[in-house]
């Protein structure tokens, strides 16, 4: 599979979304989830210009381009003007909001002194493996892809000029594409449409769409009439009604109250925030709750563990800022359905899921992934104020509490064989202040719930004495914890908090201690002490933070959620102004269309990994919400 590291830009609706680079190549098509299927090994388009070879859209030395979104939208709009031609194409990518279809709007301009007899080609090449053959076929003047589960189909109102279903990289670049068969056992096929002759100034334009049906619910036939029906759509209207809905879905969910920028870093404040808004329903699962990390950039995993899942934790940040941007039913779906779907049977979650809840490929046990839970109830409640809300997520919230009880009861007692968790960042095993602040708030919210519940079982003396027990115990937990934590985690040499007993090192989650899960106030000496070392190991001359001491993952970049989690300690502590100067390093750190990576690349100030992440996207709206209240 080719390699395709950086999504520039993300499009979609509940079922179909697309990821693009900066040039408009589409890198990648999921269908139904976000997270899986993944479909497209490699999408060309390009033009034969007169006499010319083929002329790659996305690769060529005499293209220039320009990339936005149309405003307030998720439609994606990339131009791209060959010089040596002067031709101007436009392409327009959206997903309808009311079909599973792509629409690829192309709008090609002469802007030359002389007529370009345009030819357009599409060469697409569908991932395989040994259980998931494809196959191509054209039919109707449509070219069907193929698998065991799905059929990628690709047509437009125009009526196709040639076709090639074999072999189509052995003769794309002369952009002469043709052959016999109409059926074929191959991964690549082509397509391509005559647009014509463009007189100086003359324009055309055509539309390319795309769908994806499952085969365990349609036949063939099925599919080629339902791409029939397609086609008598007006595409017009489809990109109007898309365009509508998702401005008003933003102002739906506008619930924090901006002045009109007054310069250049205000406007990409703004524009980070409208964005943030427009990519959380792309990551989510409106079937299941289920909330991916973002869209894959490593399907190989030649770099990392992959990130289009869902993992629990962090899941828990994103739904924090969904509530406080009026997401709240996407959030009660998270855990009265995915939550209490995916829990064990022991009371855990495992590290990470698939979206629509089956467990996803792991390499460890994280403890703070099942206590954050509990926290996460909690807070949604402390926003809601819904005592149903927590009854119904009461079972599953003392299931988990057991868990947690029986792992603290473990550490406390020094077993040998006890179970250990890795750390936050999956890197080490052990046991960490992290996850030990996440335990002290997840049986501290624990007593708030069963505190909040009690009345609703008066009638009901078993359950009150449940619960009158369970206090009791929680209660000698917490101080045992935080005991514990002073004991073992606090190192006098250097004056700190550490991570561990393992490394010893600084590390940017022990702001955990006090931002969320308040074991300690900001201004307490042994949390100051820590805050100045972090200044002094975790800084970098950027005035961006790595996450831990050595942290060389990557390259070894800051993160943005360093820089925010250091922004929501100094908001809590009253440093307003260090707050902001960290806040304003994340934001110089998002992409041109608002969408903020997971670092930072220290010399270029560009995205260094994983644009679109939804947990940098999480901290940036609580901390920006918390900066605009003051």
């Amino acid at each position: 599979m080719k390699q395709k590291y950086f999504n520039n830009a993300i499009i979609g609706n509940n079922n179909l979304r697309a990821t693009f680079s900066k040039k408009g190549e589409m890198l990648r098509l999921y269908y139904p989830n976000i997270d899986y299927n993944q479909l497209i090994d490699e999408f060309m388009v390009g033009v034969k210009i007169n006499d010319s070879r083929l002329i790659k859209l996305y690769d060529d030395i005499n293209n220039v381009y320009h990339q936005s979104y149309i405003e307030d939208t998720n439609i994606l709009e990339t131009e791209i003007k060959n010089t040596y031609f002067n031709l101007k194409i436009t392409q327009t990518d959206f997903v309808s909001n009311k079909e599973d279809i792509l629409v690829k709007k192309y709008k090609f301009k002469n802007e030359h002194d002389i007529a370009l007899d345009i030819n357009f080609l599409i060469h697409s090449k569908i991932l395989s493996n040994e259980n998931n053959k494809v196959s191509g076929i054209y039919k109707e003047d449509t070219l069907f892809q193929y698998t065991h589960d799905f059929t990628m189909s690709i047509y437009s109102n125009n009526k196709p000029s040639s076709y090639q279903i074999n072999n189509c990289e052995a003769n794309i670049n002369d952009a002469e594409i043709g052959g016999k068969d109409y059926v074929g056992m191959s991964a690549d096929s082509a397509i391509s449409y005559n647009i014509g002759k463009l007189s100086p100034q003359e324009e055309k334009e055509i539309n390319i769409i795309i769908s994806v049906h499952p085969n365990e619910k349609y036949f063939f036939e099925q599919i080629v009439t339902e791409v029939n029906r397609i086609k008598k759509l007006d595409i017009n209207k489809q990109f109007s009604d898309t365009k509508k809905y998702w401005k008003n879905y933003l102002k739906k969910h506008n619930t924090i109250n901006f002045n009109e920028p007054k310069n250049e870093k205000e406007k990409k404040i703004q524009t980070i925030y409208k964005r943030t808004i427009l990519l959380f329903p792309l990551l989510y699962n409106a079937e299941t709750g289920g909330i991916s990390a973002a869209a894959e950039v490593d399907e190989n995993r030649t770099k990392c563990g992959g990130y289009s899942y869902c993992w629990p934790r962090d899941a828990i940040f994103i739904t924090k800022a969904m509530y406080e941007l009026g997401m709240d039913k996407e959030v009660e779906k998270f855990y009265k359905n995915f939550c209490q779907t995916t829990q064990s049977q022991d009371g855990k979650w495992e590290q990470r899921f698939y979206t629509n809840g089956r467990i996803a490929p792991s390499w460890g046990y994280q403890i703070d992934e099942t206590a954050s839970v509990i926290y996460g109830v909690y807070d949604y409640y402390m926003y809601k104020k819904d005592i149903k809300f927590l009854k119904e997520n009461l079972k599953m919230c003392e299931k988990a509490t057991k868990y947690i009880e029986k792992y603290i009861e473990d550490i406390l007692q020094n077993k040998n064989n006890m179970q250990l968790s890795y750390d936050i960042w999956e890197e080490c095993e052990s046991i960490h202040t992290y996850s030990l602040a996440a335990i002290f708030a997840a049986l501290n919210c624990m007593l708030d719930i069963y505190n909040l519940v009690k009345p609703l079982y008066t009638e009901n003396r078993l359950k009150l004495e449940q619960i009158s027990k369970a206090t009791i115990k929680i209660n000698k937990e917490l101080l045992d914890i935080k005991k514990y934590i002073v004991n073992n985690f606090y190192d006098k040499d250097k004056k700190s908090f550490i991570r561990n007993c393992q490394d010893k090192k600084i590390d940017i989650s022990l702001l955990g201690l006090v931002y969320p899960f308040k074991l300690f106030s900001p201004k307490e000496k042994k949390i100051l002490n820590t805050v100045d070392k972090m200044n002094l190991t975790l800084r970098t001359y950027t005035g961006g933070y790595l996450r831990y001491e050595g942290d060389n993952y990557i390259g070894g970049n800051p993160w943005i959620i360093s820089n925010l989690w250091l922004a929501e300690y100094y908001l809590q502590a009253g440093s307003i102004t260090k707050a902001k100067e960290c806040f304003e390093f994340a934001v110089i750190g998002s992409n041109e269309h608002g969408l903020l990576p997971e670092q930072v690349n220290n010399s270029t100030m560009d995205g260094a990994w994983v644009i679109g992440l939804g947990w940098s996207h999480a901290m940036f709206i609580d901390v920006l919400k918390k900066l605009i209240r003051r």
